[in-house]
């Protein structure tokens, strides 16, 4: 994933498009696509990028960070008319998606070496219960930890007494 191919995206999911784009982040149409295609040594500033997501709607700059930076990003679901069936119900799809891959891996491993399309396949069972993990969390303290705001329910570390 290349930050410059998400940008150029954002823009291009945005209604209007470049022009829109352009007028909303205070540019003209051609300095935004110098920065978006990095023309004459330019480029876009991170958080113009992030006001281009907001516009456009869409996670794709976050997304290109994350995996630049070696991870996935995971977007917290939307909080709010939760309880404890919500928690339950992330488990039971955490317990499923355990046993994917769980039948992922023996699959992967039975001739004694994993291919590239295994490894694939693996990562994304491995991604989608990792997302699981943090809508599990996200919900469990909306539910359990009234003091919870939907702004700080990702946050590590945080004491729910």
């Amino acid at each position: 994933m290349d930050v410059r191919n998400e940008i150029i995206e954002m823009v291009n999911q945005v209604n209007g498009s470049w022009p829109v784009a352009a007028a909303y982040l205070g540019m003209s149409e051609t300095a935004l696509r110098n920065r978006a295609y990095e023309s004459k040594g330019q480029a876009l500033r991170w958080r113009d990028a992030l006001r281009l997501q907001e516009l456009s709607q869409t996670t794709y700059f976050a997304e290109a960070i994350a995996v630049e930076s070696g991870g996935t990003f995971i977007k917290l679901p939307e909080i709010g008319g939760v309880d404890s069936k919500d928690v339950a119900a992330k488990f039971h799809e955490l317990y499923a998606e355990l046993g994917e891959l769980s039948v992922e891996f023996r699959d992967a491993t039975a001739d004694g070496k994993i291919s590239k399309n295994e490894r694939e396949r693996i990562n994304d069972v491995v991604d989608r219960m990792h997302k699981t993990m943090d809508e599990l969390r996200a919900v469990t303290f909306v539910v359990y930890c009234p003091e919870t705001k939907a702004a700080t329910v990702a946050q590590r570390g945080d004491k729910h007494d």
